[in-house]
């Protein structure tokens, strides 16, 4: 057996790194981008109203006050995308909506809520020193500043940010197309009948979700049955369209292994990881596609998924964090394990307040085929190679979910 990392290891490097493209913002949301972004533009691009109100000379409105209000006449109307903006000349004030750029002349803003609202002539009961309510051009970004660096995860700020820049779009890490085969002869599609011997395919499922979740274009073949010929058919001519094959089943050391059986001669490296559930594993590449093969039983499937499959593909989308938070909590109940292997239980985890550890009870027994458990789960529960007994009340690592 090797061990959880050196097949970390051997995941990673065969999932390699994916290209820079270029991407409408639109489609760039959860991917990381690939290069510096600087600013074109200045934010904001021009001095601006903060506030609905008028603009003024701050010395005009000195004196103003609720007992003793300021009386100007309004020269004009300046709402938010006017280009043609007149000076405002001493004595008088222009009446000016939120991101309406400044006049030449005017220093400050009285926000419509002090003054009477006139439309020609307005009575102002407030003093607005300079600067009152004005948005500086520059204070916010500064023009050839780097906004976003390379590495950065893009949500709606950091696209937000980008287009306000007048970026149009980004160039990131392209996500993978995966091909995701499950196999296996006994399994049907919902909401077929099943016979005696049949089980209803949930390997697919899961996968497909996991890697749409990191960004990833997925096709996905269902129940290829236990027979070479069929699997190569179904699955060679499918390869030139795909960066990545994640398959699922027949990598055991049982007779129809089909996966195994396929592939033994072909890239593809098989073994056993020293972990419990999900034991034996295999990767490689098949006529140059990369290629990741995991066991059959669902637990195993998605605990592979989670501890091999998702960080390679993190690090290859260029993420920084490709791991899940792991953290210490204290076990409700005593927990055992095989000595020599890795064991990931499913369990829920509970934070403690302040400075009180959390604690954590396992959700099933560590049986990879009980799905339902990991269902109610919210963590893994690891419990390390030399571990045979984790006591009630003992602190184990937990990787939240």
């Amino acid at each position: 057996m090797i061990s959880v990392e050196e097949h970390s290891a051997r995941v990673r490097e065969v999932v390699g790194t994916r290209p820079v493209v270029r991407r409408a913002l639109g489609d760039c949301a959860g991917l990381v981008l690939a290069e510096d972004i600087a600013a074109g533009v200045p934010l904001p691009p021009f001095d601006n109203s903060a506030m609905d109100g008028y603009a003024v000379r701050s010395a005009d409105v000195a004196g103003a006050r609720e007992d003793s209000p300021v009386e100007l006449p309004v020269a004009a109307d300046i709402p938010a995308g006017r280009t043609d903006v007149p000076a405002l000349a001493p004595g008088t004030a222009h009446r000016i909506m939120t991101g309406a750029p400044m006049p030449q002349g005017a220093d400050s803003v009285v926000m419509v809520e002090r003054t009477d609202g006139g439309e020609r002539r307005v009575a102002i009961s407030a003093a607005a020193p300079e600067g009152t309510h004005v948005r500086r051009a520059g204070e916010d970004v500064s023009a050839g500043s780097v906004v976003l660096r390379a590495g950065t995860v893009l949500g709606p700020a950091q696209l937000g940010l980008a287009s306000a820049v007048g970026v149009d779009r980004l160039p990131v890490l392209e996500p993978p197309r995966v091909l995701v085969v499950s196999t296996g002869t006994e399994l049907v599609h919902p909401p077929a009948p099943l016979l005696h011997g049949q089980i209803y395919e949930s390997n697919s499922v899961m996968l497909e979700a996991g890697l749409k979740a990191l960004g990833c274009h997925v096709e996905t073949v269902r129940s290829v049955a236990d027979d070479v010929a069929e699997f190569r058919a179904t699955v060679e001519p499918k390869l030139a369209e795909a960066d990545l094959v994640v398959t699922s089943g027949g990598v055991s050391a049982g007779a129809y292994e089909v996966v195994k059986d396929a592939l033994t001669d072909s890239g593809i490296t098989f073994g056993k990881v020293a972990m419990q559930p999900g034991g034996p594993q295999g990767c490689g590449r098949w006529h140059g596609v990369p290629v990741v093969t995991l066991p059959g039983n669902p637990v195993s499937v998605l605990v592979s998924f989670e501890v091999f499959v998702r960080p390679a593909l993190l690090a290859a989308l260029g993420h920084v964090a490709t791991e899940r938070t792991r953290v210490r909590a204290r076990l409700t109940e005593t927990l055992n394990s095989p000595k020599g292997k890795r064991q990931f239980r499913r369990g829920y985890y509970t934070p403690g307040e302040g400075q009180v550890t959390g604690i954590v009870g396992p959700r099933g027994g560590p049986g990879s085929h009980l799905l339902a458990s990991f269902a109610q789960a919210n963590c893994l529960i690891v419990l390390d190679e030399e571990t045979t007994e984790a006591p009630k009340d003992s602190t184990v690592d937990v990787l939240l979910l």
